[in-house]
């Protein structure tokens, strides 16, 4: 075998070997994510009355949900008042060849459209409080951000309204301790809504900026309109 030859064999098996490592990397199943969904049925809230709104904010979810990786994990739960037994919506899935994310997103989102009827039907009890805090506070201990890729999305106008924090009377949220260290995003749609005024809509958006970034999580979005 010529020199010559021996170096076009070698130069093709590398050539031959990148492409199969390409390969491998773009087969390569997308790590799983935990995906945690919080509806804050407070009164407050326009998703609990306010069809267009609801659908709107269903729309974008899907969005959120339908590109989920296999066995990725996704929470919906109920929020407002502290008392549990007034926020009985619990769905856990996984998603998988038989509970596919774009099934679970349309399944989800439906929900989500219907929100202001269900309210209306009185299946679901709107609140007169918004314990936004102690909710994050309470999924913090049924997430491990340092296991894999794992966001929160709220839909919920931000303005805590509990004993933790009366935001529309003024006040502050409570720095947190570091419980979602490691976390990927906090995303919060209808920040601001029905607060009145671009200046209490900037003011909620601080306000979960800087609680975001104490509790440990990388990114927050905060969005008042979409």
């Amino acid at each position: 075998m010529s020199m010559r030859h021996g170096r076009t064999l070698f130069a093709g098996v590398l050539f031959a070997w990148a492409l199969t490592g390409a390969a491998a990397a773009v087969d390569a199943p997308a790590p799983p994510q935990t995906v945690v969904v919080g509806l804050d049925i407070s009164k407050s809230n326009p998703l609990v009355e306010d069809p267009a709104y609801a659908a709107r904010v269903a729309k974008r979810l899907t969005a959120e949900i339908d590109k989920l990786p296999v066995r990725s994990r996704l929470m919906v739960r109920t929020f407002g008042a502290y008392d549990s037994s007034a926020n009985p919506l619990k769905i856990d899935e996984v998603i998988s060849a038989r509970a596919r994310p774009e099934t679970v997103a349309e399944g989800v989102s439906a929900l989500v459209a219907a929100m202001p009827q269900l309210v209306k039907e009185g299946k679901l009890q709107a609140q007169d409080w918004t314990y936004i805090v102690s909710f994050m506070e309470t999924m913090s201990q049924q997430v491990d951000c340092s296991a894999g890729d794992v966001r929160f999305i709220l839909l919920t106008d931000g303005i805590e309204d509990s004993t933790i924090a009366r935001m529309q009377r003024g006040a502050s949220l409570p720095k947190p301790e570091p419980i979602f260290a490691g976390c990927g995003e906090l995303l919060m749609l209808g920040v601001g809504q029905g607060g009145g005024s671009p200046a209490v809509t900037r003011r909620v958006q601080e306000q979960w900026a800087g609680w975001a970034e104490a509790a440990g999580f990388r990114k927050f979005t905060g969005l008042y309109d979409w």
